[in-house]
């Protein structure tokens, strides 16, 4: 009796160890093949182990089929991952009552490739006018695309807010901010005052990230003055030509809420701080242009690129003339862009160790860095260059016209001959959306929702979604 009962503790002895080794083995497989699948890896049709990518595709409007070289969809909704082999693939998105969208992606192994900007539009919309603009001469939108500056001729002009199914405008005096060309005329006696007039050309317009400040930089009577315009509060708007008594050749603004700015005085950098009317100390000498990234300032001066490292200048490179640079952050890495003459290259902030080099076939004349840093865009007139930080590859194309601008963060519109073209910010995927739309200002799209134009002295609205 208590023979077998040994012999039964033995062989249930035996049971639990073998079962609690197959446990640990197979949570020791499990682990390995979701490290293996992490790393990329996977089985092929023939069961020998191959090292693929990942694509995360998504799209607006979101649930768009998902095809994969003119295969059948590959999965029915965007916004979402797949494995995928590496190598080259034409990617295609479809959605009824849209058109579409396609593009060919280089898959690298063990990397997840993003597509998170496709765009479709419906290929029926509604159309409607929703502000007369007879009399505007300037637009200008928010960084979120939610607010329309409206410039004219007279010191009244109006900010609308795009992000209603109802426009709404709310005025602004600019008669204390600008000298007007009639400021010093005595009003006739019992005579209704009248708006006076504004006799400035507005060469350009930067809003700061709280969507609540413009910098603009006015050509008046051959001499340029800088503004700080406040749209909230109008009254706390800053003249800082006038409030200065300085000529400034550029100036940015330095935080998300306007407090401070970076300007160019006389050659040299300072930093100014807008509320207190200070102006620092030299940062940096001899300065032909410069950009910024949080706290991190880059400059060029006639045969050189430095970094401000705590206050102290250090050399990035050394040119043979005047060169171009821009800063960003792209997957939590920074980086320096020069561009000297048709040649751009691409510097890891830390270590400053060059990763990306190339020769395009124009010198840009405006340089753009895209949204979270993904792309670098250049032009000079209708032609473009875009490097993809994404795919680290660059590709020259061209609009129809040099009348051009962004659309959103991703998309470029250019504008011929009344006819509205938009552009990813790669130069593919190009789609007429508007014909009859005015040269003179800008289009915008608000919250993936509706598309903003001019035309006949109108701003148009097209609806972006199908209802």
């Amino acid at each position: 009796m208590n023979m077998n009962l040994d012999k039964r503790a033995r062989r249930q002895s035996f049971r639990i160890i073998v079962s609690e080794i197959v446990m640990v083995l197979s949570v020791v497989a499990m682990v390995a093949i979701l490290a293996l699948a992490v790393s990329g890896y996977w089985l092929n049709s023939d069961f020998s182990l191959e090292r693929q990518g990942m694509i995360q595709v998504y799209s607006i409007p979101t649930g768009a089929s998902v095809s994969v070289d003119d295969n059948e969809p590959w999965f029915q909704h965007t916004n979402t991952s797949k494995v995928i082999t590496s190598g080259e693939h034409t990617i295609t998105l479809t959605k009824e009552g849209y058109d579409s969208w396609s593009k060919t992606v280089n898959i690298s192994e063990g990397l997840l490739y993003r597509l998170h900007y496709p765009h479709l539009f419906p290929l029926e919309r509604e159309k409607e006018s929703v502000f007369d603009t007879t009399t505007a001469t300037f637009a200008t939108v928010s960084p979120n695309r939610k607010l329309l500056l409206l410039a004219n001729n007279t010191t009244i002009w109006s900010v609308l807010n795009l992000d209603s199914d109802t426009i709404k405008s709310t005025d602004i005096n600019i008669s204390k901010i600008f000298s007007p060309i009639n400021a010093d005329a005595e009003p006739a006696v019992d005579v209704e005052p009248v708006s006076e007039l504004f006799n400035g050309e507005i060469i350009s317009a930067e809003w700061d990230q709280s969507n609540e400040h413009v910098l603009l930089k006015i050509n008046k009577d051959n001499s340029i003055e800088w503004v700080l315009l406040n749209i909230k509060k109008p009254e706390n708007s800053v003249n800082l030509t006038r409030d200065f008594a300085d000529e400034f050749s550029d100036i940015k603004i330095f935080d998300s809420s306007a407090n401070n700015l970076l300007a160019i005085r006389k050659g040299n950098l300072h930093k100014i701080d807008v509320y207190a009317r200070q102006i620092s100390a030299i940062l940096a000498e001899n300065v032909s242009n410069f950009d910024f990234y949080d706290s991190e300032i880059v400059f060029a001066t006639n045969n050189d690129i430095k970094i401000l490292k705590n206050s102290t200048p250090e050399l990035v490179k050394t040119t043979e003339s005047t060169a171009k640079v821009l800063i960003g952050k792209f997957y939590e890495t920074s980086y320096i862009f020069t561009i000297e003459g048709n040649n751009i290259s691409v510097y890891q902030k830390d270590d400053l160790e060059e990763i990306f080099n190339a020769t395009i076939s124009f010198i840009p004349e405006n340089i753009k860095i895209g949204h979270d840093s993904e792309f670098i865009v250049m032009n000079s007139g209708a032609n473009f260059a875009t490097l993809d930080m994404e795919s680290m590859a660059m590709r020259e194309w061209s609009t129809d016209s040099t009348n051009f601008g962004w659309v959103n963060n991703y998309m470029i519109y250019a504008i011929n001959d009344g006819e509205l073209a938009v552009y990813d910010f790669d130069g593919l995927n190009r789609r007429k959306l508007a014909s009859n739309v005015s040269n003179r200002f800008l289009a915008t799209i608000t919250n993936d929702k509706w598309l903003y134009y001019f035309s006949d002295d109108q701003l148009i609205r097209e609806w972006l979604i199908v209802r």
